[in-house]
């Protein structure tokens, strides 16, 4: 009777859990941006970056002892490789250098044309369609990042802040294209796992002086680069994943156009960044952009 009658109950959770589970996703996800500004207070990006990733490669290794997935072959470990150098160790370069001049707000909004990429990138690669308001929204979207550049200390020069985002936002498009013929042998968490530990292995040469600043950095570096390992790198992934497995890829994809949002809210609240004119209208050009692509730009 116990195990009938637990049954059900545990169903009846499974929509909490999975809510919850999106809502850590985007606060942690979120959090990224702002800490990532507290964290350049005391160290570069690259030292940043790998601090961040040495954290987060501990749980990660923890994760495969435990869970003992399957190794990858030679030849997917070496896209594993081309995975965390795209998706982890020069996206976080470009991006924790952007954010030297960028508003995590802005940032956030600029990162956030990410999926823009990715269906531009399948389009040239994996033969995916994009039709012609597909371009369209891709347009909106880029006019809207150079509206918020254009309020950003050097605007969209090449080597302004704004366009170091923007790569960031482009090294994560690839990263997803190549991940996507892995995720089906492997599985999206282990995939991600594999990523982060790649990524993390590639950062190490950063990790000695980051060690050696972090014992002079302020105070709240040390908070930073903790939060940034454990929360967006690691466990944000993983309730990712449990919320794809629920609400399937189409619709948990709707809830991250919320990150840009919660993203400014946190850095106003954390750093006493606030948005100006030019981020908050490009910003809703961005999203609009991206949103527009997602249900009307496949064929």
């Amino acid at each position: 009777m116990n195990t009938l009658s637990s049954t059900p109950s545990r169903d009846a959770r499974q929509p909490l859990v999975a809510a919850g589970a999106v809502a850590f996703t985007i606060l942690s996800w979120a959090a990224a941006f702002p800490f990532i500004r507290i964290g350049l207070h005391g160290l570069p990006p690259l030292q940043l970056a790998a601090a961040r990733f040495a954290t987060a490669a501990m749980l990660v290794i923890a994760w495969l002892v435990w869970r003992r997935p399957r190794l990858p072959v030679w030849r997917d470990a070496l896209r594993f490789l081309l995975c965390g150098f795209l998706g982890i160790a020069l996206y976080n370069a470009l991006l924790n250098s952007g954010e030297k001049t960028v508003a995590a707000g802005a940032a956030s909004f600029i990162a956030s044309t990410m999926p823009i990429f990715t269906a531009l990138l399948a389009a040239v690669f994996l033969g995916e369609r994009v039709n012609r308001w597909g371009w369209l929204g891709s347009l909106v979207s880029l006019a809207g990042i150079a509206v918020i550049a254009h309020g950003q200390p050097g605007g969209l020069t090449l080597g302004a802040g704004s366009t170091l985002v923007l790569g960031a936002a482009l090294c994560s498009a690839s990263y997803f294209a190549l991940q996507r013929r892995l995720i089906p042998v492997y599985g999206a968490l282990t995939c991600t796992a594999y990523t982060l530990l790649a990524g993390a292995l590639l950062l190490t040469p950063w990790l000695p002086g980051a060690l050696e600043s972090l014992g002079s950095a302020p105070h709240g570096t040390l908070t930073a680069v903790l939060v940034l390992g454990v929360f967006p790198a690691a466990l944000g992934y993983a309730t990712w994943t449990f919320a794809l497995g629920y609400f399937g890829a189409a619709r948990a994809a709707n809830f991250l156009y919320l990150v840009p949002a919660v993203a400014t809210a946190l850095s106003a609240a954390l750093t006493g960044e606030r948005p100006g004119i030019a981020t908050f209208c490009g910003g809703l050009m961005a999203i609009s952009g991206v949103v527009f692509v997602a249900l009307r730009g496949r064929s």
